[in-house]
């Protein structure tokens, strides 16, 4: 084989589905918890397909606290911060951030930055994951967001799982104002925050979690 990564050349190992236990990552940054509501929705999704576990996890911020509270920025969620060296326990992933002008978040950029071990090692090699994101308004960069995000997986040589059109109802409605698209679930959530992440935004990310669970179960199998 030209591939020098054992995910790639070994032979797979026989299992009972119902007895193998996946783990994917929902690993996410959320200022005022638009995103977060997304990753519980994919970890929803995640969790229907049996024998796959959804975790979150928080990207680690970067802020400090003062200028969160100026930014009025309510207090953070229980789900634990991620740590780094953690990320090659998992066997997929989801991976949230809100959009900055049109690309993801510090606290996302900070944490891949810091991922270098891992990828001399290739340690996330062939691990398969999803992205998911929110903006302020429709074209505020939902696609842009995620496209700029694949650079790190593409770089890991990680396998990306995009939803495409498994959610016609939201994909194709032309009713209500709407996020998410092919690359990805995702919300609107007006310019001050007061939107929250309505039925079909979040019955996408559900859909989408469940896909990815069903891939991720499959690469390891």
């Amino acid at each position: 084989s030209c591939c020098m990564f054992d995910c790639c050349t070994k032979e797979p190992d026989v299992k009972e589905p119902s007895r193998m236990t996946a783990k994917v990552f929902i690993v996410y940054y959320s200022t005022y918890g638009h995103v977060r509501q997304l990753a519980v929705a994919m970890k929803q999704g995640i969790d229907s397909v049996e024998g796959v576990e959804g975790v979150l996890y928080q990207c680690p911020e970067t802020l400090p606290k003062e200028v969160l509270e100026k930014m009025h920025a309510p207090p953070k969620p229980s789900d634990p911060v991620i740590n780094i060296e953690d990320l090659p326990k998992a066997d997929g992933f989801a991976f949230g951030t809100p959009t900055r002008f049109g690309g993801p978040s510090a606290q996302m950029k900070a944490m891949w930055d810091a991922t270098g071990s891992h990828w001399s090692s290739g340690a996330l090699q062939c691990k398969p994951f999803t992205l998911f994101t929110s903006t302020a308004s429709q074209n505020g960069g939902q696609e842009s967001t995620m496209l700029m995000m694949l650079s790190n997986m593409v770089h890991h040589g990680m396998i990306y799982v995009p939803p495409g059109y498994i959610t016609p109802a939201t994909n194709f409605d032309l009713t209500e104002v709407h996020g998410g698209s092919a690359w990805g679930p995702g919300c609107l959530a007006a310019g001050d925050g007061s939107r929250q992440p309505s039925e079909k935004e979040l019955a996408f990310a559900k859909d989408t979690g469940a896909k990815l669970a069903k891939i991720t179960l499959k690469l390891k199998a």
